[in-house]
Order: C-alpha cells, then sequence, then structure tokens
C-alpha cells in the first residue's frame, strides 16, 4: 500500500457493497463497520433510514448544548435587577466567558468524537451539562453569591458549545454529496436555534414558579416590583438533558468509517484549506454567535430607556439565523457553497452600517427599529453563511483527493473518498472551534471599545473574508471551487 499524492494510502481492498439483508448491523445503538452513503441501492433501502434517525436525534441534543451555552446571555440581564449589582463591564464578561470554554472544549471534541466513537461522545457530553445547570440554578438564589462563582459557572456553561463540533463532523459521515448540505444545515441550524429557544423561554419561565416547590422560592425584581424565580431558567433544562442523552445511548449509531485516532486527523493542520475555510466560518459563524450573546445587552444599554426590553426582541435574530442556516445549505447544494459565502459577507457588512447609523450618539436617541432591522438582517445572513461554508468543506476536500487520485483505478478513488471524509469532518469541526470564540471576542471588544468602533472592525474583517472567498473558491479558474 503506497500514500496517495494528498496522504491518504492509495491502495486498500475494496469493501463488498453493504445490502439490506444485513439489517441488524444498523439496528439503534450498534457500531456500522461500513456504510456507502454513494451506494444507491444501499442508501435507498438503508442508509437514508438510519441516517435521518442519527440526525433526528442530533438536533434536539445539539440544541441543547447551545441553550446551556447561551443561558448567559439571558440569565445576565437579569441580575441587577434582583440586587446582585454588578457592572456593565462585568455583565458584559459573563456573556462572554462561556465563548472561552466553548471555543477551547470545542477543538478537544473534535478529535475525541472519532477516538470513542459518536454515539457513545453525543450521549456523554449530554449528560455532563447537567452539572453547570443544577449549579447556575442553585447560585441564582443567593445574590450573595461571588462574581468569581459566577464567572465559573458561566465558564463551565460553555462546554455546552462544544457539542457543535463533535455532532458536526459525525453527521456529515451518513449522508452522501448530494445531501450533505441540507443535512449539515439542518443539523447545524436547527441545533442553534438552542440560542433562541433560551432567549425565548428562559424569561417566560423565570416569572413564575412553574417547577414548584423543589427549585426553590422567589426574588424580588426591584425595577418591575414583581417575584421572579431565575434559576428556572437552568433548572428546565435538567430532565430534558436527561432524556436526550438516553436517547443518544440507545438510538444513535457509532460509524466504524467516522473512526479514527488523532495521529490520522492532526493531517489537517497541514492543509491549507483548512486554515481558509476556519478564516472564512470565523466570520460567519463567529458573527452568529457573537451577536447572540451581545445582542441582549446591546439592546438594554442603548434602547431600554425608551421602552424596549432586551427579553423581548433579542431571541427573534439567532432564530432567524438558525433558520437561514438550512436554506444557506440547501442553496449551496443548488448553485454552488462558494457564491452563497460571498452573498452572506455582503449582506453582513451591509447590515452592520445600518446599525451603526441606528445607534444613539450624543443628544440622537437614534432608531431602535433600524438598529433592530439591521441586527435581523445580520444574523439572517450570517445564518446563510454558516450553511453554506459547511457544505464547501467536504466539496473541496473530495474534490482535491479524488483529483490527486486520478487515473490510480477504482481502490485508490475509494480510498481517497475514505480520507477526504476523514479530514472534511475534522475540518468542520476544527473550524467550528475556532469560529466558537467569535463568542467571547464579540461581547468583550464590546464591553471594551465602543460599539460603533467594534462593528467598523467586524465589517473590515468581512471585507478580507470576501478576498479570500472570491480568490480561492469563487472566481473562474479557481484553486477549489467549491
Amino acid at each position: 500500500m503506497s500514500p496517495s499524492p494528498y496522504g491518504g494510502p492509495s491502495r486498500t481492498s475494496a469493501p463488498a457493497a453493504p445490502t439490506a439483508s444485513g439489517n441488524d448491523t444498523y439496528r439503534p445503538g450498534s457500531t456500522i463497520d461500513e456504510w456507502r452513503p454513494e451506494d444507491d441501492s444501499f442508501w435507498q433501502s438503508v442508509g437514508r433510514k438510519v441516517a435521518n434517525r442519527n440526525l433526528w436525534i442530533s438536533i434536539p441534543a445539539l440544541m441543547l448544548g447551545f441553550v446551556v451555552w447561551q443561558v448567559w446571555s439571558v440569565t445576565a440581564v437579569r441580575l441587577n435587577d434582583v440586587g446582585f449589582g454588578l457592572s456593565t463591564s462585568q455583565l458584559f464578561w459573563l456573556t462572554a466567558i462561556p465563548g472561552i470554554t466553548g471555543g477551547t472544549f470545542r477543538v478537544l471534541y473534535t478529535f475525541i468524537g472519532p477516538i470513542f466513537g459518536e454515539r457513545k461522545f453525543t450521549a456523554f457530553s449530554t449528560l455532563i451539562l447537567i452539572a453547570p445547570m443544577l449549579w447556575l440554578g442553585f447560585a441564582l438564589q443567593d445574590t450573595g453569591t461571588p462574581y468569581w462563582e459566577l464567572a465559573l459557572i458561566a465558564a463551565v456553561c460553555g462546554i455546552g458549545g462544544a457539542n457543535f463540533s463533535s455532532s458536526m463532523a459525525n453527521i456529515g459521515f451518513f449522508f452522501p454529496k448530494r445531501e450533505k448540505g441540507s443535512a449539515n444545515g439542518l443539523n447545524g441550524g436547527l441545533g442553534n436555534l438552542g440560542v433562541s429557544v433560551v432567549q425565548l423561554v428562559a424569561p417566560l419561565v423565570v416569572t413564575a414558579a412553574v417547577l414548584g416547590a423543589p427549585a426553590g422560592g422567589p426574588q424580588r425584581d426591584t425595577v418591575k416590583n414583581t417575584d421572579v424565580w431565575l434559576q428556572n431558567g437552568a433548572f428546565l433544562w435538567v430532565p430534558l438533558l436527561v432524556i436526550m442523552a438516553l436517547l443518544a445511548w440507545f438510538f444513535m449509531n457509532d460509524l466504524k468509517v467516522a473512526a479514527a485516532p488523532f495521529s490520522q486527523q492532526k493531517i489537517i493542520f497541514k492543509r491549507k484549506h483548512n486554515w481558509l475555510m476556519t478564516w472564512l466560518y470565523v466570520g460567519t459563524f463567529g458573527s452568529f454567535i457573537g451577536f447572540a450573546a451581545a445582542l441582549p445587552m446591546l439592546i438594554k444599554n442603548n434602547f431600554a430607556d425608551q421602552g424596549y426590553q432586551a427579553t423581548t426582541y433579542a431571541w427573534i435574530g439567532p432564530f432567524i439565523g438558525a433558520l437561514m442556516r438550512w436554506a444557506g445549505g440547501w442553496l449551496s447544494d443548488k448553485i454552488g457553497g462558494a457564491r452563497v459565502t460571498l452573498v452572506s459577507f455582503v449582506g453582513m457588512a451591509a447590515s452592520l452600517v445600518v446599525v451603526i447609523n441606528a445607534l444613539p450618539s450624543g443628544s440622537d436617541q437614534g432608531s431602535f427599529w433600524a438598529f433592530y432591522v439591521g441586527f435581523l438582517c445580520a444574523f439572517a445572513f450570517s445564518g446563510v453563511g454558516n450553511g453554506s461554508t459547511f457544505r464547501q468543506i467536504p466539496v473541496i476536500f473530495r474534490d482535491q483527493h479524488l483529483k490527486n487520485a486520478a487515473d490510480q483505478g477504482p481502490q485508490a478513488q475509494q480510498a481517497a473518498l475514505k480520507q477526504a471524509e476523514m479530514e472534511a469532518g475534522a475540518v468542520s469541526g476544527f473550524s467550528a472551534a475556532i469560529a466558537a470564540y467569535g463568542f467571547f471576542f464579540i461581547p468583550a471588544m464590546f464591553a471594551n471599545i465602543s460599539v460603533t468602533s467594534a462593528l467598523w472592525l467586524f465589517i473590515g474583517f468581512y471585507a478580507t473574508c470576501l478576498v479570500v472567498c472570491w480568490w480561492f473558491y469563487a472566481r473562474p479558474g479557481a484553486e477549489a471551487p467549491s
């Protein structure tokens, strides 16, 4: 067996085509030794059903990960109302800290999942999120909880964001090339809905003792002069996390084809397109998650005195962005991911120009509705870009490996496809890990420099993304059209 020019083996025994007769092999909870979604007969008879079962369990599990990751974006805006007495900078930092641990653990989760098996790892990574939710719920009942403890809880909550990297790397293996964009768009997009779910549901459940006496007594909201149960926004998710961990364990599958030790996965750090696509995904997903974390505080700090409540409006932007992720993946399957990515960056830049011009300045109170619509558009375009970039990654690596295995026979082609799948999964997870730091940097920038200056910096970054996407992926004669 000799190595291929692009890093994978070029000679291996061709596996026999799987058939529908071995259905026990594909039962819920099993490890699947052979998986060939590009084989139409296998895909229609067995593959589609198994892939969809794994997808529709992965989505709500991932959604809950985002709920835990983003719970501080809605918790922070209520802390001072019940007597915590934190500064604006401290509150922004509480929304930013989960981004550090989320991004860092995403790097680990990218490579750990394929080592241990994604079914087992999905169950485990969902179950451990119970701990920060319980800790947060108890801490919120005592306004004397020190800031360092709140910051530590925020850091532990950030682990919920790491689930994205392992989940997205896994789901891509189940689907054929023609459906990867839609499948990844559904998994990522509906998973991203966890941001909107927590920003919509948490403010509702904290207004009443909906969880009963076991959840604890109320705090007094000194602004609205009403009782609130902030701990409900954390405790509510605990039973759901238990349920999804059990469903993942008993009904998902481990794919042997997706299993890979780190020694094989680390090849991506030598791939130029790993770093280029990471740059682009920082621009799309980094913006989505960072804006989602920061928007509630931006509304409160700039427009609360005009009667606009952050909890009323903040959830809609991430909701739109999450749905548009699927649209971006679907559209990319039709016309190509690079073209869609270009449109997303132009749209985000134009949207932020609207936001900048709508902000209060001096005696000018600004325009909330222009500000809000601008942000909604920014979320929509970031969602489209999230879907398109994740569709680009498997196409780029598949085409690169097949090109280098051309004229070497079907065995070399099969080996190239397997190597491409492994690398694309690892790149998807790694790029998602780095982009997750947008959750930290965007609120942190708003906490330390003016909102206007930060937004102009984002627009400048989008300009660099446009250049990278056009030169390497979209222009006529591009190195890796996708």
